[in-house]
């Protein structure tokens, strides 16, 4: 197994079968194109700091805090301390509360998918067994776990040797569809309709991830490559007058030099 280190480790718990599991994020943004930001004066990187919105003062480290806004410029603070006080079970374990079909999860619900593997070869039969059932009945787990100090509904999807975890959005989150499409009437025309069908038919392919790469990403790339190439040419040395070989003139000349005055020792010896 590809050695990655676990975004999120902990228990995978179904009734009395429990496994460590290790949870990685199953995507990635490493190879994206990043930016610093730069004093195009000096060529220097700018750094960001914390300041105090009232003295202007930089604020250390140490000295910063949460804090929730009850009243205009009127906050309660929290500490670590606090905020650990209030840690759930959901922390360290995803205890499967509950399953639902795998078709009855709309799309629009799932957020952050990660990749979940047992942590242990100990828990390898245990984890083979929850992922197993799962598949068998075709359904997925719906469980919670705590992820950046917040507590997220996640649900289990069996995928081959593991399991994929989605994190989900809130009900709250999903705006009604039916609120932005309740005033759309129009009948298509059938004849314009069996045109597109055909389109469409014909269009259609297997699905594969060269179908989403980044344009923008591509371009980048290039265009940093050429910049590279630029600055490489720009701070190459001047090579001394004669063309192309004017290396090898150099190295005859003083081929020459020392030939000259090895023959001037031999004739004072003489």
């Amino acid at each position: 197994m590809a050695s990655r280190r676990p975004y999120w480790s902990g228990y995978l718990k179904l009734s009395l079968v429990t496994c460590p599991v290790a949870m990685t994020s199953a995507t990635s943004e490493a190879e994206k194109v990043r930016f610093h930001t730069l004093n195009k004066q000096t060529g220097n990187r700018v750094v960001s700091r914390y300041v105090d919105s009232v003295t202007g003062k930089p604020v250390k480290e140490n000295d910063e805090a949460k804090g929730y806004e009850r009243a205009e410029d009127d906050y309660v603070i929290l500490t670590d301390k606090d905020l650990e006080s209030v840690e759930l079970e959901t922390v360290r374990t995803i205890d499967i509360e509950k399953f639902v079909s795998r078709e009855s999860i709309e799309w629009i619900y799932l957020e952050t998918p990660f990749y979940l593997t047992p942590n242990d070869k100990i828990g390898d039969e245990a984890f083979a067994v929850i992922r197993d059932a799962m598949k068998a009945e075709n359904v997925l787990g719906i469980s919670r776990v705590v992820l950046g100090r917040r507590e997220r509904a996640v649900v289990l999807e069996p995928r081959g040797k593991g399991i994929v975890v989605w994190t989900l959005r809130f009900g709250d989150e999903v705006r009604p569809e039916k609120d932005y499409f309740k005033d759309i009437d129009e009948t298509p025309d059938a004849d314009a309709r069996t045109e597109i069908e055909r389109l469409i038919e014909k269009r259609t392919r297997r699905w594969s991830a060269d179908m989403v790469s980044d344009p923008i990403q591509e371009s980048l790339l290039k265009l940093i490559a050429k910049k590279k190439r630029a600055l490489k040419s720009s701070k190459k040395p001047s090579r001394p007058h004669g063309g192309g070989k004017g290396s090898n003139v150099v190295d005859i000349m003083e081929a020459l030099k020392r030939s000259v005055s090895k023959e001037l020792k031999s004739r004072k010896s003489a």
